[in-house]
């Protein structure tokens, strides 16, 4: 019993030992390498490996077409020059929609107007425009618009990556849509922007179950 006793006793001042030389540490600016933080570790971060682009089929009676922010003001050659490098693919994407009968909605930034819109991308008379900041369902009839025609997936292009497009299409699929990223259709100032909202939208918890990467020319 005695010498059960002395080891309960030892053990225990072995642990304050410990955490009294751990809290000098800590006291002293010195932590253990878990205490870092992501800025501490920041340039030794690597990018995963990239997500899968898929080839996907829309069926065309539920499915809308989100053409986000291509406004003069953000997509030129000064501020954001990968946006109008996108413009030739997702004017292709919009004719092809057009001619499948897809469902085309518009959004502009809060800054702008209907007659800032690109003309290479610009609406219809019919096409719906929804104007608000970075969350196009943000205070708008975004859901309401899509609920009336029936929409079960949305496409979503735009500029820019990291705001319009991440924002509204993690919305869409927190609504349960089937939401689908061509990644050549999004741009924003540099590739990194890209490639965080790339891998966000693939990854996020409630976002990735719903959505699906590609390209323009992967879309039937």
């Amino acid at each position: 019993m005695r010498k059960t006793s002395f080891g309960k006793a030892h053990s225990a001042l072995s642990l304050l030992f410990l955490a009294i030389v751990i809290g000098c540490l800590f006291f002293q600016g010195v932590s253990p390498a878990s205490g870092q933080t992501i800025v501490d570790e920041w340039s030794k971060v690597q990018a995963p490996k990239p997500p899968e682009l898929k080839a996907v089929t829309l069926d065309p009676t539920g499915t809308a077409l989100l053409v986000l922010d291509f406004v003069k003001q953000s997509c030129n050659a000064e501020r954001r020059p990968r946006c109008l490098a996108s413009i030739p693919h997702v004017q292709a994407l919009l004719k092809l929609a057009r001619s499948k009968g897809i469902f085309v909605v518009h959004s502009i930034t809060t800054a702008a107007t209907p007659s800032d819109i690109l003309n290479d991308v610009a609406p219809l008379e019919e096409e719906p425009i929804v104007k608000s900041s970075a969350d196009k369902f943000f205070k708008t009839d975004l859901e309401k618009i899509l609920n009336d025609k029936g929409i079960k997936t949305v496409v979503v292009v735009g500029t820019a990556a990291h705001g319009a497009v991440l924002y509204t299409a993690s919305q869409a699929a927190f609504r349960g849509l089937r939401t689908i990223i061509p990644v050549d259709g999004m741009s924003s100032e540099n590739t990194y922007f890209e490639q965080y909202t790339a891998y966000h939208l693939a990854n996020a918890p409630g976002v990735g179950q719903q959505t699906t990467l590609t390209k323009i020319d992967m879309i039937k």
